[in-house]
């Protein structure tokens, strides 16, 4: 199944038309907790209609702050009165100083960093009562790098023994600006893990730098690794259309809904048929 993130840009046409027709929907939990009115209202009809995936933006999983308990028991409310299928969060950092930063910052390559976070997603888990699944997330330039990201980031999900979101245009990313291969980076991935997948588009600002801005359409070589990561998956794994400005028609946004779904069956009707 392919969903969309709920935007306030088109909430109300999506509830009302049928000229998209994701098969869930994905918000920020902090965005909507404690939400009121027309929005509130909004929202729960929204909930008859999609089960809700969620992805945070706040946890700061990798910041040297303490955790915020009241904050994740917020979450938590808000998983159980939601009935959210999934719990996502970003392998990066957010907060320092109790001071929010308004970005995701990437976590140095490193041992103690490895330990940090892997104790903190324990404890988050611990507290939600249920794994989450962590982001790959883009970077623009390594911090005190002491091992690979590769490396990196299996020892995290190892270590903490949580779930995986596979973002393919974060790993089509970083490829590009990092010179390296991304098939090869997907293939030493522990895809068992995988629990959730993002797809979205970005943009190209110079001859060796792409940003990762989640407001154009997905190119062909993004789609093409997607391809790839489902055939190495083979099974069936929720997949997210991330667009969170430039909104085109939703027809359009249909159309990218619909290409996903093909890519994803063709790939593991072709996995399938490979093994046999």
């Amino acid at each position: 199944m392919v969903g969309i993130g709920f935007r306030k840009d088109f909430a109300a046409d999506l509830l009302q038309s049928n000229a998209i027709q994701p098969a869930f929907i994905e918000v920020a939990p902090e965005n909507w907790i404690g939400i009121g009115g027309y929005w509130k209202k909004l929202f729960r009809q929204a909930l008859e209609q999609y089960p809700l995936f969620t992805h945070g933006l706040s946890l700061s999983i990798g910041s040297p702050d303490e955790l915020d308990l009241v904050f994740l028991q917020k979450i938590k409310d808000f998983l159980r009165d939601t009935n959210a299928q999934l719990y996502s969060e970003h392998l990066s950092y957010s907060k320092c100083d109790n001071a929010h930063l308004y970005d995701l910052l990437p976590i140095p390559f490193t041992m103690d960093a490895v330990k940090h976070v892997s104790q903190r997603i324990r404890t988050v888990q611990d507290f939600l009562e249920r794994k989450i699944a962590i982001e790959i997330v883009s970077y623009y330039t390594p911090v005190a790098p002491e091992m690979e990201e590769i490396d990196f980031i299996n020892a995290i999900l190892a270590n903490a023994d949580c779930e995986l979101l596979l973002d393919v245009n974060n790993i089509y990313v970083n490829s590009f600006n990092h010179r390296y291969d991304a098939r090869a980076f997907i293939d030493r991935l522990p895809l068992e893990r995988v629990r959730y997948i993002h797809m979205a588009g970005h943009e190209q600002v110079a001859e060796d730098l792409i940003i990762d801005t989640h407001g154009e359409a997905i190119i062909d070589p993004v789609y093409e690794l997607f391809a790839y990561a489902m055939q190495k998956l083979n099974r069936d794994v929720p997949v997210l259309l991330e667009r969170d400005f430039n909104i085109p028609e939703l027809a359009t946004l249909q159309h990218e809904i619909e290409r996903l779904q093909t890519i994803k069956t063709n790939s593991i009707n072709q996995s399938a048929y490979a093994a046999a």
